[in-house]
């Protein structure tokens, strides 16, 4: 998932807060995640404050309680160094959620899709990854063997709250 969208300006830029907009469509996010019956038993989250922010609203809209791993690499990582974090989640991790950063966030799921998922949803996502644009992928076997291409993206959900 990329975090909802952020105010322009703050004292840095990794303490940008999520806009009033953003609040609404991360909100939006939890509802569908959890009419969805997708629920995370385990969370990354960037350290940063609209990802955190993000993280919040949608734990509280799906009524989740969990307590996120929120990482300071995430917040300038590249798709690589995210792959790296998502491989050491703990093994026995179902369903991860992650909240990141543009471009890294649309480029990860970009890349982890191995292309025999759904195609309306590849379309979709090529042609762009909005804010609070949420990209379902399925992966099976250990994290650490997770590679670009062994996913298979299932849905595609841009939010508007």
């Amino acid at each position: 998932m990329r975090h909802a969208k952020a105010e322009q300006y703050a004292e840095t830029d990794h303490e940008r807060a999520l806009e009033p907009k953003g609040r609404r469509d991360a909100e939006a996010a939890g509802s569908w995640l959890a009419r969805q019956e997708i629920e995370p038993d385990y969370a990354l989250v960037s350290s940063a404050t609209r990802a955190v922010e993000t993280w919040v609203a949608v734990a509280d809209s799906a009524d989740w309680e969990l307590e996120p791993d929120v990482d300071s690499a995430l917040y300038d990582a590249g798709p690589e160094s995210a792959l790296d974090v998502i491989r050491a989640v703990p093994e026995d991790t179902r369903t991860l959620l992650f909240i990141g950063h543009n471009p890294t966030a649309a480029y990860l799921a970009q890349l982890l899709d191995g292309g025999d998922g759904d195609a309306e949803a590849a379309d979709a996502m090529a042609k762009g990854f909005p804010a609070a644009a949420l990209a379902v992928l399925e992966f099976e076997g250990p994290w650490d063997d997770l590679e670009l291409g062994s996913a298979r993206l299932t849905a595609l959900h841009v939010p508007r709250g």
